[in-house]
């Protein structure tokens, strides 16, 4: 539990920074629209370990012996482009409104596709995807409300660095399955 609770706050992380990012181009954020943008991130953060969860599973029999390296090579791999788009210097862009229906679905699907990766994780280790979708949809969507409201307050101070302690969380996860299994 604790370990799908570390893996829910690292997916909700990206949604975070998104979400401050758009509650910083708000004068005044509404609530309207913080739900707005917390189930959008929370539902898409939900459904997509299940997809992943899906593939996983069809295929586990064939993986088993390597499941673990599976696993882990997924997590540090996220968890290494969490933190390379945490230190990449992009340009300053135009304000975006990410509460507009088409910006808000690419954003939900974009943050989304690590969730992905995570159910593929999840059946591999042959954990629960109903409580786990729930507890990681719950998570972004929280996460995205107060990221949305708190934006527009420390939007520019806090930056990405959500980011990098979602990345250090995955790889830690990660490790930490692959140590299990070889010992």
């Amino acid at each position: 539990m604790i370990n799908l609770i570390l893996i829910s706050i690292s997916l909700a992380m990206d949604c975070f920074a998104v979400s401050i990012a758009g509650g910083a181009t708000v004068k005044r954020p509404r609530i309207k629209n913080a739900l707005k943008v917390g189930i959008s991130f929370g539902f898409f953060q939900a459904v997509m370990p299940i997809a992943g969860w899906a593939i996983g599973y069809s295929f586990r029999n064939l993986i088993e012996n390597i499941d673990h390296w599976i696993a882990f090579s997924l997590l540090l791999a996220i968890g290494i482009k969490m933190l390379y788009e945490a230190f990449r210097k992009s340009p300053e862009k135009d304000k975006v409104d990410i509460t507009r229906i088409p910006t808000l679905l690419i954003l939900s699907v974009a943050t989304s596709i690590d969730a992905l990766v995570i159910g593929i994780s999840l059946s591999i280790l042959g954990i629960s995807i109903l409580v786990s979708v729930l507890i990681i949809g719950l998570f972004a969507f929280v996460f995205s409300v107060s990221g949305y409201y708190l934006g527009h307050k420390i939007g520019k101070i806090i930056g990405n660095k959500m980011e990098i302690v979602g990345g250090i969380i995955l790889l830690g996860i990660g490790t930490k399955i692959l140590i299990e299994h070889l010992l």
